[in-house]
């Protein structure tokens, strides 16, 4: 039988100096023991799993809207994905695995129905009400929305796995400014945040080409002018000897992410290595060590920009952005005319938090199914209550 304290014992022996250790948290914002058999972070991982928001996930845009397909990834299977590339990094590094977990299966807990554009027009609409921002909202997810634990609000994780989801940053995430004394600015999180940053990154990247691809959005003819696809994708057509272009394609992208994932660790071990890192302490003083090397830097620039351009401002893909702001929108005016439509939990928490702050709560949690079920009920005469 292994208890918490055998757990944290290996941990001491088993991780590097600079990784976080469960015994040495910060803490939480409410008083609660330590569980028998797991560590601190291990009951984060737990309880996210076990969190409505992250259910949520599984009806929330990636980058197609949910009822394009079942094929598509979601903002759950793309939080899977984020998981394990996360650890894969983190393992060969002697970084802690399961503050990594749980850092990945909340980094996107914050998000808001149909992808980036419903976070774009929720931002525009409480520009007077200190806007929004998914990273700033996952953590009042956790902190403060989620209601399953009698003696707090919240789901009382640990300081590391808060600081790892208002820290997150990738290209469409930017990591909360504000200098607090719970999160200072100029201070960087933990090496197993900055994993799930570069982790959610190369899952984004290497499985937009996969939905685009068969979507029909993207052909292999354009991303041949991405020469790291191209190099990879005509290896494998000569080495596997086969016609079969969808079995060469998954193979190209198995191996992408791959190569990105060796890259990292590589990188990133040497960094570590030449400042000779020997405690957290070291790495919160310095610049994000976690990074790609240069070459691979620049080869991921050029797959970025092909996405932006040929998938991501598609006209299909913008025609289906530009519908889901106007159901955002049209919701939100909806309930700023008459807060009285709210659910009666959230409509009784306006007096505390603002009826504008409670209207972007409850719209931000919904899945893209729901918000179109309630644009429904609200806007179609015939449509059941």
């Amino acid at each position: 039988m292994i208890k918490r304290k055998e757990i944290e014992d290996a941990e001491e022996h088993s991780l590097a100096p600079y990784a976080a250790k469960s015994k040495n948290t910060r803490g939480f914002r409410h008083p609660q023991g330590k569980p028998e058999y797991r560590t601190v972070y291990q009951r984060d991982r737990d309880r996210i799993v076990h969190s409505t928001a992250f259910r949520r996930l599984e009806y929330k845009t990636q980058v197609f809207v949910n009822h394009e397909g079942d094929y598509y990834r979601t903002r759950l299977t793309h939080t899977i994905e984020v998981v394990q590339i996360a650890r894969s990094i983190a393992r060969p590094l002697r970084l802690n695995e399961d503050l990594t977990e749980s850092i990945a299966l909340s980094h996107d807990i914050g998000h808001t129905p149909f992808g980036h554009s419903g976070e774009e027009i929720l931002n525009t609409l409480m520009k007077d009400f200190n806007g929004f921002e998914h990273n700033v909202h996952g953590l009042r997810v956790v902190d403060e929305l989620e209601k399953r634990y009698p003696d707090f609000n919240g789901l009382n994780l640990s300081f590391e796995t808060r600081e790892g989801i208002i820290k997150h940053k990738s290209e469409y995430d930017l990591p909360f400014k504000k200098h607090t004394d719970e999160f200072p600015a100029n201070e960087s999180p933990t090496l197993e945040t900055q994993i799930v940053s570069i982790a959610d990154e190369i899952a984004y990247n290497s499985h937009d080409l996969d939905d685009g691809l068969k979507s029909g959005i993207l052909t292999l003819d354009q991303l041949n002018r991405v020469l790291m696809w191209k190099n990879i994708y005509n290896n494998f057509t000569k080495s596997l000897n086969t016609k079969n272009k969808e079995t060469v394609k998954k193979k190209t992208i198995r191996y992408l992410i791959g190569i990105q994932i060796t890259d990292v660790i590589e990188n990133s071990a040497k960094i570590i290595d030449e400042n000779n890192f020997s405690s957290l302490e070291n790495i919160r003083k310095n610049p994000p060590i976690i990074s790609f090397s240069k070459h691979m830097t620049e080869n991921n620039r050029v797959l970025k920009d092909f996405l932006y351009k040929e998938l991501y401002r598609n006209y299909r893909v913008v025609k289906m952005a530009d519908k889901a702001k106007r159901f955002i929108e049209d919701l939100f005016e909806v309930y700023v005319n008459n807060p009285a439509q709210l659910q009666p939990d959230f409509y009784k928490r306006i007096k505390k938090d603002g009826k504008e702050r409670v209207i972007c709560d409850y719209i931000a949690g919904m899945t893209d199914r729901y918000a179109q079920d309630e644009y429904n009920r609200l806007f179609e005469p015939y449509s059941k209550m």
